[in-house]
């Protein structure tokens, strides 16, 4: 079942066009990477999506509701929740502090704090610290455990391993990988292929700001990702 539709999207910075003609169909329950190298649009993809972002023409749908002109605040009461690059944390006010206001803004359901706390147990001794404290690894499982509060129906994760260390990766992936096999619909957004190819059932490629590449990950060869990544498929249809 189709649960979120974007078409014909176009979001612009000013007189950049980010993303330029996106449509982009993701199912219930699937996980969608969305890769491409620094500038391709996918974090503005991710932020219009989740209303961050006003897009300049286009439509989105969500659970079969247009939400194009729908502030974030709403999409959050609807099931969308955005994980921004950055982590984007309240850095003044402690862990639990910023799961709570999370959870506060949410819709009801079973990710509560101690749900949380059970999927990133790393957090459990830092309760009572301030989110600006913490390492990078605690502040993206903070983040990730923030947007979780708000029940999601669509979880958008924006570059979670992101100046992480490798073992920070390896264990924020770790508890990421209860909640991608519970159902729970994702795109993601990842630099590294080889964990993107592990996780995402479907991968979509971007490029100045066109998907220029989609299909299963498992029918996709890391030379054809790594192609259209680097726009190399159109040197060879143009020889």
């Amino acid at each position: 079942m189709t649960f979120c539709t974007v078409e014909n999207l176009e979001s612009r910075h000013g007189l950049l066009v980010a993303v330029r003609g996106v449509s982009l169909a993701v199912n219930e329950g699937e996980i969608l990477a969305l890769v491409g190298a620094n500038g391709a649009g996918k974090t503005t993809l991710l932020r219009t999506i989740a209303g961050a972002h006003k897009p300049f023409a286009g439509r989105i749908t969500f659970d079969g509701k247009d939400v194009t002109a729908m502030p974030a605040h709403k999409r959050v009461g609807l099931g969308i929740a955005l994980v921004p690059e950055g982590r984007r944390l309240f850095t003044g006010m402690t862990v639990e502090e910023n799961l709570r206001v999370a959870g506060a803004h949410g819709r009801k359901g079973s990710w509560t704090l101690e749900a949380v706390l059970e999927a990133f147990p790393q957090l459990k001794p830092k309760l009572k610290a301030r989110a600006g404290d913490l390492s990078g690894g605690q502040q993206q499982a903070t983040a990730i455990g923030r947007a979780l509060m708000t029940n999601p129906r669509l979880l958008l994760l924006d570059e979670v391993s992101l100046g992480l260390s490798p073992l920070a990766v390896d264990q924020v992936y770790d508890s990421l990988r209860g909640l991608m096999s519970g159902g729970t619909t994702v795109i993601l957004v990842e630099q590294d292929l080889s964990r993107a190819l592990a996780v995402a059932g479907r991968i979509a490629c971007m490029l100045e700001g066109s998907i220029v590449l989609e299909g299963a990950a498992a029918e996709l060869s890391r030379d054809d990702i790594t192609a259209a990544y680097f726009g190399l498929h159109r040197a060879t249809e143009l020889t």
